[in-house]
């Protein structure tokens, strides 16, 4: 079967999350990486926050899973990192080409 691995994660603006993505692409960790703006409502140390982040979707293999997991932990500046992953079924021509553009 083709495996493909799915990791979202958020950080607090655009250039960040732009900047992890084209690094990351730029590392062959990952094939693609899609952002988007989303408003996120949370509780954080007994107080309920609201703030305007960026999710990005880092479409990747699974073998990547863990060299990808250290470092966004480095880069994310968030005390808690959300680091949300799962593998998934692919067709068989987007597995070849998130394999090709990562290996």
């Amino acid at each position: 079967m083709n495996k493909l691995l799915l990791l979202i994660t958020t950080v607090p603006n655009r250039l960040a999350a732009e900047q992890t993505a084209k690094e990351l692409i730029e590392m062959k960790l990952a094939a693609c990486v899609s952002i988007k703006e989303i408003k996120s409502i949370y509780k954080w140390q007994g107080n309920i926050e609201e703030n305007i982040e960026f999710e990005i979707t880092i479409k990747s293999l699974p073998e990547n899973l863990k060299e990808l997991t250290l470092i966004l932990k480095e880069k994310i500046t968030y005390e808690v990192p959300e680091l949300i992953y799962k593998i998934f079924d692919s067709e068989d021509s987007y597995f070849q080409w998130i394999k090709n553009s990562i290996n």
